[in-house]
């Protein structure tokens, strides 16, 4: 999870995003916030800096929070996004950051009345392997889906699929680890 913006959701991490959709909607700022936690969660990714600063738990919440502001300032990041960053940060809530991010965008995918899936293939797809992943994925759902794509090379080839708490692993790693099981217990 170090260089990841997602994970299992936490209760609080779920109240924060239900606060904040909340919020967003009344004020149409639905999309504006979605993409000021992208924003973030791409600067997330790259920074193992902002990762430590927001999971100390020896920095103080207030100057976290200015510091983590600051951050969401320089990316462009909206009024409610930052007041959200520094209101979860002042609550030492910002290693929850990411939980928070991912809850939202169920929420907002919701709203949308779609699912919100995170897809991770072994490398870069192409935009026709792409759609006809995210396509299966809605049929096999019963629902529209919107997919938040990324690249595990570790995986081999393929893909997995994260819906929830739901996983399908599509991936030649997990074959390949079944097949060592297989041969092992053979």
């Amino acid at each position: 999870m170090a260089d990841r913006f997602d994970g299992e959701v936490s209760e609080a991490a779920s109240r924060y995003a239900r606060a904040v959709f909340g919020l967003a909607k009344d004020t149409k700022q639905l999309d504006v916030v979605e993409q000021d936690f992208a924003k973030f969660a791409a600067a997330w990714k790259e920074s193992a800096e902002l990762r430590d600063v927001a999971r100390s738990p020896l920095i103080d919440p207030v100057e976290k929070s200015r510091a983590l502001v600051a951050v969401a300032e320089k990316l462009g990041v909206s009024d409610l996004g930052r007041k959200t960053i520094g209101a979860v940060a002042q609550n030492r809530r910002a290693a929850e950051l990411p939980q928070i991010a991912a809850a939202y965008r169920s929420l907002v995918a919701r709203e949308r009345g779609a699912r919100q899936v995170e897809v991770i293939f072994a490398r870069p797809p192409g935009e026709q392997e792409k759609n006809a992943v995210v396509a299966a994925l809605g049929e096999k759902l019963g629902a529209k889906v919107e997919a938040e794509i990324s690249v595990d090379e570790s995986l081999i080839g393929g893909f997995v699929a994260r819906v929830g708490s739901r996983q399908f692993d599509a991936s030649v790693k997990a074959k390949l680890d079944a097949l060592r099981l297989a041969l092992k217990s053979a």
